[in-house]
């Protein structure tokens, strides 16, 4: 009679510990969906202000490319400009693609549909890269920067947004 109970009672704990894992996973997956894309939005060039803007007709927007102790870092020349932001530049504008650490290749990413001619971005600390946006939109895209040498974890990426406005 004992050994009934016992069974019945690990049953009973079993099930009450897939329930909450399931609903600890369904809570994940709700919370991912969150994270929405300023690109996903209707006219994301509202966004674009002083602020947040990059260059100008002339002046090149310089972008420095880290990788920092967890991940990559895109961060474009605007005072006060933190990590991953989104930003905004010009079309025609010269983008410097850079990485100011010592030993740092980084790929930029857009995919298919580029705003630049030569599509994926490719440099290093010691080879900045000129590219100029043709195309206007908002544009989601991958950055990986990787430390030569390194033994554990040399390379990471994010993925951040930048939005192209009118010409020049």
């Amino acid at each position: 009679m004992k050994t009934r109970y016992i069974l019945a009672g690990r049953y009973v704990a079993m099930a009450v510990m897939l329930l909450l894992l399931s609903s600890f996973a369904v809570s994940q997956e709700k919370q991912r969906g969150r994270e929405t894309y300023l690109c996903s939005e209707p006219n994301p060039e509202n966004a674009c202000v002083a602020e947040n803007s990059c260059g100008s007709s002339s002046t090149p927007c310089t972008v420095e490319i880290k990788r920092t102790a967890s991940d990559a870092a895109v961060t474009p020349a605007i005072p006060n400009a933190k990590g991953n932001m989104l930003f905004c530049v010009k079309a025609g504008t010269e983008m410097i693609w850079k990485s100011p650490s010592k030993n740092t290749g980084f790929v930029v990413d857009f995919g298919p549909d580029s705003p630049f001619a030569q599509g994926t971005i490719v440099g290093g600390s010691d080879r900045a890269v000129s590219a100029v946006p043709k195309t206007k939109g908002c544009f989601k895209y991958s950055t990986g920067a990787c430390v030569s040498g390194a033994i554990y974890g040399m390379c990471a990426s994010v993925e951040t947004e930048l939005i192209i406005t009118g010409s020049k």
